[in-house]
């Protein structure tokens, strides 16, 4: 029994691990549906006035999204290997197509929270009703009043509608929804089938086989996992040796104290072997063999691109 727990767990450990791109993904846009429900429930109350209604109900739509979008760009590694790049190198070595690729990757990723959140505000509808109630031209519901203009039309999302006009409300409602919804489910397609093309073209013009492709993505997860837990186990030994020098002792648990007797660490890493493995990485190969990566190519001493190094447009994700 214990070894078939054993087993499953290690299966749903590696299922999660070969998808974690699509997984993040999925719960990011998830946080965000849950987030835009929230926001429309506490948070949205369309002023009903001529000329505000529409920008607060752009604003409801865009400025959420713009932030997203943000701290998507800010969460992303790949923005912050570019700016080491930039600092250490000026991305001498990014070819136009690498460096389309980058911005592509890192804008991709970041669109993910602002593309759900604008398609649910438009399937939902509330904001951009708010912000074209005041554009429908009256004369294209039979029987509205003729005395009645724009400032009238801007209360029809509230619910101070003047009495006279409430058996068009209904009616204008159902209109703008069937817009906003319309125009969410044309961005669905489109981005579906952006999406769609992209990989078609990534995996037609990737120099990789599949299985080599599938194999650096594997390679990549495994060094990122090993290097942060062992970055993690050094600092902490090396503090407290440090710590240790200047007290005379260090207060360490029982776990902590097997570490610092399993590890012997002497002193940091000085700081040309972390500028040589920090930054973009393009795909590489010296004489045949692959690169999976900047700490990769530290390892086998390969200096600048090698003698017989090729590079390939192609990100470590």
């Amino acid at each position: 029994m214990t070894s078939l727990i054993s087993e499953n767990l290690k299966f749903f450990s590696l299922f999660f691990k070969s998808r974690d791109v699509m997984i993040f993904n999925g719960l990011v846009a998830l946080g965000t549906v849950g987030s835009q429900e929230l926001f429309s429930v506490v948070a949205f109350h369309c002023p009903c006035s001529p000329e505000r209604n529409y920008l607060y109900g752009l604003a409801a739509i865009g400025v959420p999204a713009l932030v997203l979008f943000l701290i998507g760009i800010i969460l992303n590694n790949h923005t912050w290997n570019l700016v080491a790049e930039c600092r250490k190198r000026a991305t001498k070595n990014c070819s136009i197509p690498a460096t389309f690729l980058l911005f592509g990757s890192i804008a991709g990723r970041a669109a993910v929270a602002p593309v759900t959140w604008s398609v649910i505000s438009l399937l939902r509808g509330e904001a951009y009703v708010c912000a074209r109630s005041e554009f429908l031209n009256p004369i294209t519901f039979p029987g509205f009043p003729l005395d009645k203009g724009r400032d009238d039309m801007a209360k029809f999302p509230c619910k101070d509608t003047p009495a006279e006009l409430l058996i068009f409300k209904e009616e204008v409602v159902r209109r703008l929804k069937y817009e906003s919804q319309f125009l969410g489910w044309i961005l669905i397609a489109v981005v579906a089938s952006t999406i769609f093309l992209l990989k078609c073209l990534h995996h037609c013009c990737s120099p990789l086989s599949y299985h080599q492709e599938s194999y650096w993505s594997q390679y990549r997860n495994n060094e990122r996992e090993l290097f942060n837990r062992t970055a993690e186990v050094h600092a902490k030994v090396l503090a407290a040796s440090n710590v240790k020098q200047f007290f005379g002792f260090v207060a360490l648990s029982k776990e902590e104290k097997e570490m610092v007797v399993e590890y012997a660490v002497e002193e940091a890493q000085p700081s040309p072997q972390w500028n040589e493995i920090t930054g973009l990485y393009l795909y590489r190969e010296n004489k045949g063999f692959p690169l999976y990566s900047r700490l990769h190519k530290w390892a086998k001493k390969v200096i600048g691109n090698g003698t017989d190094c090729k590079e390939t447009a192609l990100l470590a994700m």
